[in-house]
Parts: structure tokens; sequence; C-alpha cells
């Protein structure tokens, strides 16, 4: 059986551009998260529509590195490849800002939710094409999507869809739900290069002022969801005296592993993958990516496995921990606009949100600066200038550096006030005269 496997490899091993070849024009490509997205592939198919060979591509992805932004996200590219977002990173932002020069709409953004991605790329965008980053292929004749499971594997399994994979091995093994047997694939590239890394962000006393709160609401036996950011940085590095902590998180982090390498967490009270690390994404740095690499305590699956709502809730105690924007008075937290524009997305905020309330014993964190602008604008506003990411019905407890509030059974009125407390001194006085003339409540 394992030279059937390897027969059916080298049948399908091409060189990138050969590969690259059997995507038409007019294509719907998914592209995984971060260190899934393939660079030889992403050069070969930006080279082929640079040449006018290839073009109204659709790109479908989240969080694009900038391996993709120096080649298929390439200004001078964007009628031939169009870019399709379901989250803006800064090589998203850099690009709107380039078009805005140039007079030209923003990037398409996709508003979704991350559990939901799946389903919207197979059943409502119809993607054809999957191009994805993989480890070498196991005995079983299986590669794996590693470091970006995520919705690739949902990609991956519908039918008639084009599977061109990057064969790396920087890419580390996981096992979990996250398998691709060899028989399904269109066209393998090998390629040998450095998965991208995200270096730790820098944290400033705010951070750890907010992450110490933070961690004084984390229990011993918890089970952790951390977003992205200086925040959930300075969470877990006031943990490390916390125990028997587990790990049900959309995104695996180099502050998340260092927890489990401290012995911080070991899943022990976990209700289901019990002593298991349970991911859908990992971007971080390159001893993040080796303590993945065959971990038989650590499991990826894909995301609409991880953050649906109902799956996370089976843990008790699940505890999610998230950054906002922008927060108003009701306690609805605007995540993705900055200066009426696209900064992120959605992404998995109201997953775990979600299902860390529905948890029993949960507690979902919505975590902020109480300003932005060097202390010049209030985070805490009284209407909110972008969408609503998180409503009010669902937020639960909200944290800033001037303590915590859980807005769970307060009236409009009691949760006004209580954002003015978390607020900057400075803004507390119009905040509270934009709440009376909202008529939540009277002026004393």
């Amino acid at each position: 059986m394992a030279a059937n496997h390897q027969m059916q490899y080298r049948e399908r091993v091409r060189s990138a551009h050969e590969a690259v070849a059997l995507i038409p024009s007019g294509a719907k490509i998914a592209m995984p998260i971060a260190a899934g997205q393939p660079p030889a592939i992403l050069a070969a198919l930006a080279e082929r529509a640079r040449a006018g060979v290839v073009d109204n591509v659709r790109l479908y992805y989240l969080l694009c590195t900038g391996v993709a932004g120096s080649s298929v996200l390439d200004f001078d590219l964007r009628d031939r490849i169009i870019p399709m977002s379901y989250f803006h990173g800064a090589v998203d932002r850099a690009l709107d800002k380039r078009r805005m020069a140039e007079m030209l709409p923003a990037a398409e953004i996709v508003p979704c939710h991350f559990s939901q991605v799946p389903r919207s790329l197979v059943e409502h965008v119809g993607v054809d094409t999957l191009i994805a980053t993989v480890s070498p292929m196991d005995a079983d004749g299986n590669f794996s999507l590693g470091a970006s499971t995520d919705y690739a594997l949902a990609v991956a399994r519908k039918p008639g869809a084009r599977l061109i994979l990057e064969v790396n091995p920087s890419m580390p093994y996981l096992r979990g739900n996250c398998m691709i047997p060899v028989s399904r694939v269109t066209a393998l590239v090998e390629n040998d290069a450095s998965l991208p890394a995200l270096a730790a962000a820098p944290r400033s006393e705010v951070d750890d002022a907010i992450g110490a709160i933070i961690a004084g609401l984390v229990d011993d036996g918890d089970c952790l969801q951390m977003g992205i950011g200086a925040l959930p940085d300075a969470v877990c590095a006031g943990l490390s005296h916390h125990r028997h902590l587990g790990i049900h998180t959309e995104m695996m982090t180099s502050g998340l592993a260092a927890l489990v390498r401290a012995g911080v967490v070991d899943n022990s009270r976990k209700q289901i993958h019990l002593g298991r690390t349970i991911f859908t994404f990992a971007l971080g740095d390159k001893p993040l990516y080796d303590f993945l690499n065959d971990n038989p305590d650590v499991e990826a699956h894909p995301v609409d496995y991880v953050n649906n709502p109902f799956v996370i809730a089976q843990n008790d105690r699940m505890v999610s921990v998230n950054a906002t924007l922008q927060i108003d008075l009701n306690g609805a937290c605007n995540s993705e606009f900055v200066n009426g524009r696209q900064f992120s997305g959605s992404g998995g905020q109201v997953d775990f949100v979600r299902g860390a309330y529905g948890s029993r014993g949960g507690r979902s964190i919505i975590a902020c600066h109480a300003t932005a602008a060097k202390g010049t604008l209030s985070r805490i506003v009284p209407t909110l200038t972008g969408p609503v990411t998180t409503s009010r019905n669902d937020i639960h407890i909200v944290v800033t550096e001037y303590g915590w509030v859980n807005l769970k059974g307060k009236s409009v009125a009691e949760r006004a006030k209580a954002m003015i407390r978390l607020a900057h001194p400075d803004f507390r006085e119009p905040l509270d005269r934009a709440a009376h003339q909202a008529g939540y409540y009277a002026p004393d």
C-alpha cells in the first residue's frame, strides 16, 4: 500500500508553473490563513496573471501574509486576480490605502463569522480550487494541513474541487481532522521554505494592566481561547501561576504554547478532547511550529468544528478573551472598522463569545484600551462608528485598564454607567452627557 501511495505522489508532482497552468481564467480559489499560503504556487500564479494568460480569478482568504501581498495581491494585478477577503490584515489595509489614492473603491470584504466560512466558500461562493501548503505525506498517504486547517479542509472535500498543494517540510505535521489523501490531489509542488512568522506584538503598560485584570478572572481548571495581539499575549503572561488549564482556541499562539511547556496547561479538566490542545490555525514563531510538529497532545480541526458555539460550550468553564476597537454605552462592539474603513474582520469573536457564555460556568471577555490615538480618542463611545461585530445582547464581561464589569443582567442605564466607569477619566463627563441626551438615565 505504501508503494501505491508513493506512485500516486510521483504521478502528481509538477513544477509550480505546471501546476498553476491547471487553474483557468474565472476560477474561484480558496487560500488558507497565513502559514497555509503556498509561496511557490502564489508566485507562479502571479507570474501567469502578469503575462495575461489568466484573468478574472477570485481569491478567497482570511489574514493575508506578505508572501501573498508581494505576489497575487500586487496592486497591478487587481483586475486579473481579485482579492476577496473575509478578514483584513496589514496587506489588505495597505492595498486599500493605495486604491484610495487612485480613487478606486476599497478591496472586497465578505462579512462572515469564522465558523461559517467553510459553508460560505463551498455552498454560497462555489469555490472550485484549493491552493495550500501541507506537510510531507505520511505512511498512510495523507498530507496534514498542519498550521492552517481552518476552512481549507471543507474545500478539499468538495467533490470536483482542484487541489493544488505545496509540500513543505517546514509545515508541522498535526493530528486531528486535518488530513488530505494523496488520491484527492490534482497536483503537488515541492518547496522547502520557512513559514510566515508572527513576531510578538510589543506590549505596553496598559496591555499588561489589562492582562493582569483578565488573568485574575481566570480560575485553575478553566479552558481558554485567546485572540491575536498584545492583549492576549499579556493575559498569557499573567497566567504563569495557574494550573490545569485547557485550550480550545481558533488560533494557537506562541503564548499559549508557552503555557503548555510550563505545565500551566495540561487539558486535564476538559469535557471533550481530554488531554488535548485543540485549534484550527496557528501563527507565531518557529519554536511554536516546532512545538506543534508531530505532537501527540495537540490536534488541528476545521473551523466549522472548533468555532462551532455548540462544540465550544461542551467544555465547562470556557473563557474566551478577545479584543475590540470600539464599544458603545450599551456594550455593542465594533471590532473591525477604524476611521470608517475595514481594519480587520469579525473573525471568530462572536463564535467564542456565544460558545463561552453557553458553557457551564463559562465567561466571555472583551477587552480594549480605554483610549486610542495617543489618548486623544475614547474607545468607549455613545454610538459606534462602524458595524456591530458583537451585539449588546451577546456581550458578557468588558475589561479596560480601569477595571472590569459584567454587563449580563444590567439595564441600559446600568450598562451606560458601568461603561463610563471603564472609560478614561478625561472622557467620562462627555460620555455622561451623551447618556443623558440619549435618555438612558436622568441627570443627577
